[in-house]
């Protein structure tokens, strides 16, 4: 009885749809953001909030100011959010993709503003690679 319980609650979350869409981090001492973006946006941010609590992010430098100046100097804000579609055409990472573009191009969340790192274009990333090779 349980075990058959158990397979109906765990098929229902499998149906269930949960929202994706794009989040910040923001340290309220000097608003540095981090900003990131995930298919099941609630589940990520508690992955980034149970990472900075166990000091296992992978951002350094969040890690580092979380754990200067405390859980409670930072909050999480939900920036876009869009419930999945049903339609087999709508691509939910190129979706997510987009989105998290807009919004690093609209914020700029690096140096000074924030802890997220430019993307490098094809090209740098092709020069990076080529000149690690050499060395």
């Amino acid at each position: 009885m349980k075990a058959e319980q158990n397979k109906r609650l765990k098929r229902e979350y499998k149906d269930s749809s949960r929202p994706l869409g794009v989040f910040l981090i923001r340290n309220a001492t000097n608003n540095k953001v981090f900003l990131a973006s995930g298919l099941d946006l609630n589940g990520t941010i508690n992955r980034h909030r149970y990472q900075l609590s166990h000091g296992s992010h992978f951002n350094q430098q969040l890690q580092a100011d979380w754990n200067d100046l405390g859980t409670d100097k930072f909050e999480f804000e939900i920036v876009e959010q869009l419930e999945p579609q049903r339609d087999s055409s709508f691509d939910s990472r190129k979706e997510l993709e987009f989105m998290e573009r807009m919004w690093l191009e609209r914020l700029r969340p690096f140096g000074e503003h924030g802890y997220n790192q430019p993307r490098l274009s094809r090209s740098q990333k092709l020069r990076r690679i080529a000149g690690k090779s050499t060395d």
